[in-house]
């Protein structure tokens, strides 16, 4: 096996140092005295870390953000795993049309998708509304979950149901005991990618999303419009910390090389 030479050494070194330092930045900004964003700075401080609960706004967004992603990433990957069954295994007319339509708000621009769902909601009467705005995001999120949910149905080996089936197992059975086992790394690999996604989501967000249903994207936006403080930055070290301790525990309980892998479920 051939090794990394060290002038790849120092190229993934600085690629990686590329990717984190605006990362490391925000997180050392966020520990300023100063009432103002600056760097390098006069100490370190938690100034910024108690102002937090002086805007009950950004808690409050923080828990719409959860609860949002937790129910359109739900909602997302249960409407993936019949789509990614039925592609994966069956040829019809219209499959490949399918699914790009499926596919299709990928390429629609975040700016378009959210013009668009602001007038039909409006027409609708879901304008404003946490409905409204679930809606909105499992069209946003359902082609991450159904990427990963697809891939995990084309690798799988229909041998196995059909042993289960020749054994006098009913479809339930076969589904709830074979197939969703088999494809449950690509299961859970993809409602986490589209809790992510969801979360994150803020262009689309802005036109759908109401003074009572704002995300914590959304509200951060809003606050540096009027604002310089440094208190957006303590609130993305607090998320990027929350981040990290749920990647910790994720790898703890089940293991993050097995989920990004897709594999872990049928190993012993």
């Amino acid at each position: 096996m051939s090794r990394n030479g060290p002038l790849a050494l120092c190229y993934h070194a600085l690629f990686v140092i590329f990717m984190l330092a605006p990362i490391a930045i925000v997180c050392i900004v966020a520990f300023t005295p100063e009432g103002y964003l600056s760097l390098p700075t006069n100490g370190l401080s938690l100034r910024w870390f108690r102002a937090i609960a002086q805007y009950p706004e950004f808690v409050r967004a923080f828990w719409v953000s959860i609860w949002l992603g937790a129910l359109s990433s739900a909602i997302a990957i249960s409407l993936s795993v019949p789509a990614a069954l039925a592609i994966a295994r069956y040829r019809f007319k219209g499959r490949d049309a399918l699914a790009t339509l499926f596919m299709s708000p990928l390429m629609i621009p975040p700016v378009v998708l959210g013009i668009a769902f602001l007038r039909f909601f409006s027409l609708v009467g879901l304008g404003g509304s946490f409905t409204g705005l679930v809606l909105a995001h499992i069209v946003v999120v359902f082609p991450f979950a159904l990427r990963l949910t697809l891939a995990s149905a084309t690798g799988m080996d229909r041998a196995i149901e059909q042993a289960a089936i020749s054994l006098g197992a009913s479809d339930w059975t076969v589904f709830k005991r074979v197939t969703l086992p088999l494809i449950l790394p690509g299961v859970i690999s993809g409602w986490a990618l589209a809790f992510i996604q969801s979360f994150d989501e803020v262009t689309m967000t802005v036109f759908v999303a109401a003074p009572g249903t704002e995300t914590l994207p959304v509200r951060m936006f809003l606050y540096i419009q009027d604002n310089i403080d440094p208190l957006v930055t303590s609130v993305s070290a607090v998320v990027i910390a929350l981040t990290a301790l749920a990647l910790i525990a994720l790898d703890r309980v089940y293991g993050l090389e097995r989920l990004l892998s897709g594999r872990g479920v049928n190993e012993p």
